[in-house]
């Protein structure tokens, strides 16, 4: 009776043995390197922080010319398999928003008598409303008047596409399907630079108007 109560109890202990062996993966037990789940892990974290930095710089951004330049990039480059016209496409693509956003920041928008909001271009003199329908008051020309700060906008703007443009997948895998290793360390590295730079200064230096594209005046 001891011998059949041994054997019993041996055979249950090897059964759950080998059930708790057959819960363990194979997989993570013979092939798993912790050094690939590492890199893994940085990867997509490098990735998840490339959105969210996309996302920040194109709040600084026309929100119509990053929704055109979201929408048309995949089109114009043919998912970044790119031939010559798709190239030259690309190019007057970016060229194009980046354009806009040079332009768009020197426009301005206020509140009418009836509360309406009017779109207009800033200019030395004051503001050059749009439509033409309601010009701005007098008492309010001076602070509309185009100044030196607007230039500086301007170029900030420019270079907040520029960096967002590189961190656009599609258009680096356009024009630098195989990149060295030097440039992929640039294309890495300037975005990133260009957008901490570019917000440090639109933090520092705020801009007072609300163009097309941009959140509505209060005023």
């Amino acid at each position: 009776m001891e011998n059949k109560a041994t054997a019993i109890a041996s055979a249950s202990v090897s059964y759950h043995m080998i059930e708790d062996e057959e819960a363990q993966p194979l997989l993570a037990n013979r092939h798993s390197n912790p050094r690939s789940e590492d890199q893994s892990t940085l990867i997509q974290r490098a990735i998840s922080q490339t959105f969210k930095s996309t996302a920040h710089l194109a709040n600084l951004l026309p929100t119509g010319t990053v929704l055109s330049f979201q929408l048309l990039s995949p089109i114009f480059t043919n998912q970044g398999n790119c031939h010559p016209v798709n190239k030259t496409m690309t190019s007057f693509l970016v060229a194009l928003c980046g354009l806009s956003c040079f332009l768009l920041s020197f426009t301005d928008s206020f509140r009418d008598d009836k509360g309406e909001v009017r779109y207009g271009l800033a200019t030395f003199k004051g503001l050059w409303v749009i439509d033409g329908s309601a010009p701005l008051p007098p008492e309010k020309t001076e602070s509309y008047k185009m100044k030196f700060i607007d230039f500086v906008h301007a170029f900030m703007s420019l270079m907040v596409f520029v960096a967002v443009a590189l961190f656009d997948q599609n258009v680096v895998s356009c024009f630098y399907p195989v990149p060295s290793e030097d440039m992929e360390q640039v294309l890495m590295a300037l975005p990133v630079g260009i957008g901490v730079l570019c917000s440090m200064m639109f933090v520092t230096f705020p801009t007072t108007r609300h163009g097309i594209g941009f959140p509505l005046s209060p005023r």
